[in-house]
């Protein structure tokens, strides 16, 4: 069984919400059953005037192997709500960091580099002949830092390529640097 801490602190915990928080635990300790300990807090920060009404902060701290996640919440109003949004949020950070361990990481493939093969300025478009020899639209939104009035035909440019509603598009469209252009020939 996972070693767990539950800390209250300026309120009380029924049973069957201890219950809850336990159960809650077990399902993270399934998904991932390398945990080594859980220490969840649950406070009700001072208030200012009687009238201020109760909020529950969550803190979740989970020790493993290679780390620890902790989770801190912003104040709620419902400790059942507290509780479920402090634990959805242990559960996306503890599958990020299974994956990370698997080394399935998504690597983020680098920009493509092109030359503006068409440029209408007055039209606010133009094209990209991409490295395989296709063409892709572009237009001056998807210019990086307002350089789109830089743009010549023949300049060379690093752009991303997705997918548009008449086909394939560039996307963040930057000028190339001479420093990159140097090192992708």
């Amino acid at each position: 069984m996972l070693p767990l801490r539950i800390a209250v602190r300026n309120t009380e915990l029924s049973p069957a919400r201890e219950r809850d928080i336990r159960n809650r635990v077990a399902r993270l300790a399934r998904f991932y059953d390398r945990i080594m300990k859980c220490a969840v807090t649950i406070e009700v920060p001072q208030r200012r005037r009687r009238s201020d009404a109760t909020r529950y902060r969550v803190r979740l701290d989970l020790t493993l192997p290679r780390g620890e996640i902790a989770i801190t919440r912003q104040p709620r109003a419902d400790l059942r709500t507290a509780l479920q949004d402090t634990f959805s949020t242990a559960r996306r950070r503890l599958e990020d960091y299974v994956r990370r361990l698997g080394g399935a990481v998504k690597a983020h493939e680098p920009p493509l580099v092109g030359r503006v093969s068409q440029y209408y300025p007055l039209g606010g478009y133009g094209f990209i002949e991409a490295p395989d020899g296709h063409d892709l639209y572009f237009d001056k939104s998807s210019v990086l830092g307002g350089a789109f009035d830089r743009l010549d035909v023949g300049t060379e440019v690093r752009f991303s390529e997705e997918a548009g509603e008449q086909g394939p598009q560039a996307t963040t469209v930057a000028v190339a640097t001479q420093h990159h252009a140097a090192t992708e020939e």
